[in-house]
């Protein structure tokens, strides 16, 4: 697949990678040496019976290679720049050029390389730390600088909406500012655990700007997404009974799944996980979930942060930020699917996977297929991974967001196996 690195010295932030294109070029080059040499040895090795018209092609000969070689040299060239041009164009990035006027000198200075003060270290072998920013950031570059421009030392703009703008836009990581948040005061506020876990929090515990709704009531009967539905109302609504009481075939309850895992859940990770609620759930049941969410027309960050939850603010195309294998359990909805690239859903899955440690379960949660090729294509790719299936269901649902269709939904327990 190649690689993606970070190289910053001259001003420039460069991003190469290997590709099948530049190994072409090197067997190129291969063979042009090898006809080269069975050319010469050809000229050396043929005996003519006059020796001075032997010299006279013996020189012919020589310049004849000579403007092969360079031909050659000259086409190789040509060829590396036109495919290197080709790459850059597929890839959509190139560079993030921090010489240009635009570019704010806070993100200049966050970028640039600092020298370890003892020299190298002995167990790593590096001798800087060098900061990362995603390679998506050079298509939002002035988005990104307007990012980056703040009073130093100061409070920051009030821009998580830009953040997350950025985020959308593959600028993730973000780099790091030298600025204070803006900052609510929720002393008094927050309601004790584990009660907080199923009342709602004050509207004054929440950063409400750039939100449409600015308070929670008016999200009470929000279809926020396929996942969220209502999902803010923990008193009146279906959220405080999701996860105990099914209202179909494809809806597992916690303790059912809990005991495939033969009491061995003690962490998971929810991905797309709405307002928290699988979280709280397992909270109850002495599991400790992570969340990972994203703030897409309402504060579900904070909300899960005042239910005594852990949000993670993450897309879903970010790589999981945790080490391998730590997750007894993976649970993940209709934030699986990955459109109209099979690729995107498979990078997706692997990291799925590479999370989840052996014996632990991921739990495919009501995902919705728009047709029957859809779900083949998933059950295909599930198969790959070798899971043990616990549980399988596939069901039909109309669709949660009102379009009129029938979705065909597969739900899953699946148990990672042990790969040697």
């Amino acid at each position: 697949m190649g690689s993606v690195s970070l190289k910053i010295g001259d001003g420039t932030a460069r991003f190469r990678r290997a590709t099948v294109c530049s190994s072409a070029v090197n067997i190129l080059m291969i063979l042009s040496v090898v006809t080269t040499n069975l050319f010469a040895l050809y000229s050396f090795s043929s005996s003519p019976k006059h020796p001075h018209t032997h010299l006279h092609l013996l020189h012919k000969n020589f310049s004849l290679i000579s403007e092969q070689v360079s031909l050659i040299l000259r086409e190789i060239d040509m060829s590396q720049k036109e495919l290197a041009q080709i790459e850059r164009d597929l890839l959509g990035y190139e560079s993030l050029d921090l010489s240009r006027p635009n570019i704010a000198n806070e993100l200049k200075l966050f970028l640039r390389p600092h020298q370890l003060p003892l020299g190298r270290d002995s167990k790593t072998g590096i001798t800087q730390m060098v900061s990362s920013v995603a390679h998506s950031c050079d298509k939002s570059s002035d988005l990104l600088s307007q990012y980056m421009t703040y009073n130093l030392f100061q409070r920051c703009p009030d821009d998580w909406s830009m953040a997350q703008k950025l985020i959308l836009k593959g600028c993730e990581p973000l780099p790091r500012r030298r600025c204070f948040a803006k900052t609510i005061s929720k002393v008094g506020l927050l309601h004790p655990f584990p009660n907080s876990l199923w009342e709602a929090p004050l509207n004054s515990t929440v950063n409400w700007s750039g939100l449409s709704c600015k308070s929670f009531e008016c999200l009470k009967d929000r279809k926020l997404s396929r996942d969220c539905i209502a999902c803010f109302d923990l008193i009146n609504g279906y959220e405080n009974h999701r996860f105990l009481k099914s209202k179909s075939k494809n809806d597992f309850l916690v303790d059912d799944v809990l005991a495939l895992g033969s009491g061995g859940i003690r962490i998971g990770l929810d991905v797309g996980g709405g307002s928290g609620s699988f979280a709280a759930v397992m909270a109850q049941r002495n599991v400790t979930v992570v969340t990972s969410t994203l703030n897409l027309d309402a504060p579900f960050s904070e909300f899960i942060a005042a239910r005594g939850l852990f949000p993670l603010f993450l897309s879903l195309d970010h790589r999981f930020p945790f080490y391998d294998n730590v997750f007894d359990l993976v649970r993940a909805r209709s934030s699986l699917d990955g459109g109209a690239r099979p690729e995107k859903l498979e990078f997706f899955m692997f990291d799925i996977d590479r999370v989840l440690r052996a014996g632990g379960l991921f739990w495919l949660d009501n995902f919705c297929c728009s047709d029957e090729e859809k779900k083949r294509e998933l059950t295909r790719l599930i198969e790959r991974f070798g899971y043990k299936n616990l549980k399988w269901v596939v069901g039909e649902k109309p669709d949660s967001l009102g379009s009129g269709n029938t979705q065909i939904v597969l739900s899953a327990v699946l148990q990672k196996p042990v790969r040697v």
